[in-house]
């Protein structure tokens, strides 16, 4: 069963974990969310849900929507052969959220902890972090510890890559 938006919010509040949330219309790109929320309001982070060749492992990455990702040089880092975007059938299928949606807290779909977290490490330093809340028309504010207490909940252990 997919958790919703309004039970996303319950988690959060049920584990005391604070946050800001800014409303904007609907993104499918990290710029253009970069474009609805304002850039003093925590690093803009860029997710994306990945697969290795063949379609056994899944991967959401997080790192600062400023920095392009090397997938050779990631692949390598978790072990893979090659990484390639996950299509959105597949994305909606093991996290069910759209294109546009991506973010840890997508994660809470994820109960049998198939999908494997990893983050820039650089990006982790920040005071606050931009996370989508399962849905593309919300940006919710979160500092690392926030996150942190979220994913113990879900049992998704973060894996720390370098770019």
């Amino acid at each position: 069963m997919t958790v919703s938006y309004q039970t996303l919010f319950e988690i959060l509040k049920k584990l005391d974990i604070s946050y800001e949330h800014i409303e904007h219309p609907p993104v499918f790109t990290s710029e253009q969310a970069g474009q609805s929320v304002p850039a003093n309001r925590g690093v803009p982070a860029k997710n994306l849900f990945l697969r290795d060749k063949k379609g056994k492992r899944h991967f959401l990455v997080m790192l600062n929507d400023s920095k392009d990702l090397d997938l050779a040089a990631l692949a390598q880092q978790t072990g893979s052969s090659r990484l390639s975007l996950a299509s959105p059938e597949r994305l909606h299928s093991h996290l069910g959220i759209e294109p546009g949606a991506v973010s840890p807290l997508a994660l809470i779909n994820d109960p049998d902890r198939k999908i494997e977290l990893w983050i820039d490490q650089d990006l982790w330093q920040a005071d606050s972090i931009q996370c989508h809340p399962l849905v593309n028309t919300a940006t919710w504010i979160l500092t690392p510890t926030g996150l942190t207490s979220f994913l113990q909940q879900t049992g998704h252990p973060i894996h720390f890559f370098t770019t």
